[in-house]
């Protein structure tokens, strides 16, 4: 009887501890990994906590993501948010390793094929999940502003299928 107590009530009191807010944390940076995060034991991030950064540079202009667990430019698990604003357009790419997508609000429009269609699409609503094949072509369009969670095997790489498409190439325009 003792005994069985102690796997419930000990490992119940350590979570109230973890939840409480006990434990610190530093949030990796957007799509950069490389910080205490990664190494931590365990993290707690409640919706008002997470610090969104500004547009991760291998996605289009107007993303924003956050790093919640491990380093997505190394190998090993991490998982990652990312925030697209309304009609966000993610261009034709692929990915070498496995893809696993989960809406967590929003409705992400999900497209199989080298080219661009918003109308060859399948909506993918809050609460949709999917996993890709390493290699498999794909797009996406945002309707109203849609938050993912990307929870995969590293390190992450995104590649599109037109080059004029990665925003990594694209040169500065000068101002004016």
């Amino acid at each position: 009887m003792m005994r069985t107590l102690f796997v419930f009530v000990v490992p119940a009191a350590l979570l109230m501890l973890v939840a409480s807010g006990c434990c610190t944390r530093e949030q990796n940076s957007a799509l950069g990994g490389g910080s205490a995060a990664a190494s931590a034991k365990s993290s707690v991030y409640r919706p008002d906590e997470i610090q969104w950064k500004d547009n991760p540079p291998s996605l289009p202009p107007g993303a924003k993501s956050v790093v919640l667990e491990g380093d997505p430019n190394k190998p090993g698990y991490f998982a990652v948010r990312l925030k697209f604003p309304d009609r966000y357009i993610v261009p034709p790419h692929w990915h070498p390793n496995y893809e696993r997508v989960t809406v967590i609000s929003g409705a992400l429009h999900l497209g199989m094929a080298d080219t661009f269609d918003k109308a060859n699409t399948q909506t993918m609503p809050t609460g949709s999940y999917w996993f890709m094949q390493p290699g498999m072509h794909h797009f996406a369009w945002a309707e109203g502003e849609t938050v993912l969670q990307l929870a995969t095997i590293g390190p992450w790489q995104i590649n599109y299928l037109n080059p004029s498409d990665d925003p990594r190439l694209k040169k500065q325009q000068p101002s004016k």
